[in-house]
C-alpha cells in the first residue's frame, strides 16, 4: 500500500491520501464507503459532513421505529449534485464517523506539524 497514506478507517469504510512518486497528494481525500468511492477536496468533505447532519436531522423522526437502523429509506445527498445515496440509519452513523474522523485526523496532523509545533 505504498501508493496511499491512510487517514482514518472504521468498519464501514476508509479514507486516505494518494501518493505519487513518494509525495503525498493532500489536495484531495479518497473516501471509500461500501463499494462507492468519493474523491473530495477538504471543502467538499466539509459540505458532505453538512449533508450528513441534514439527513440525520430530517430522519430522526423514526426514533420509535424498530427498523430505523436497517431501513434503506434515508436519502443522503452528497456534494456531487448528481449523486445521492440511500442508506440506513446505521450506515448514516458510520459515514458520519468516517467523515468526522477523517476531518479530525487531518486537522490534528496539520496542527501538530504546523502552528502547534514548538
Amino acid at each position: 500500500m505504498d501508493e496511499m497514506k491512510q487517514i482514518y478507517y472504521n468498519n464501514s469504510g476508509t479514507s486516505f491520501f494518494w501518493k505519487k512518486e513518494n509525495e503525498v497528494l493532500t489536495h484531495c481525500i479518497q473516501l471509500i464507503f461500501r463499494e462507492t468511492g468519493f474523491y473530495f477536496t477538504r471543502q467538499e468533505l466539509q459540505l458532505f459532513r453538512g449533508c450528513i447532519d441534514e439527513s440525520y436531522q430530517l430522519n430522526k423522526c423514526c426514533d420509535g421505529c424498530p427498523l430505523k437502523n436497517n431501513c434503506y429509506k434515508f436519502l443522503l445527498k452528497t456534494p456531487c449534485s448528481q449523486i445521492d445515496l440511500a442508506v440506513s440509519m446505521r450506515e448514516l452513523k458510520a459515514i458520519k464517523d468516517l467523515v468526522e474522523g477523517t476531518l479530525f485526523k487531518i486537522n490534528l496532523e496539520e496542527y501538530c506539524n504546523g502552528i502547534g509545533r514548538n
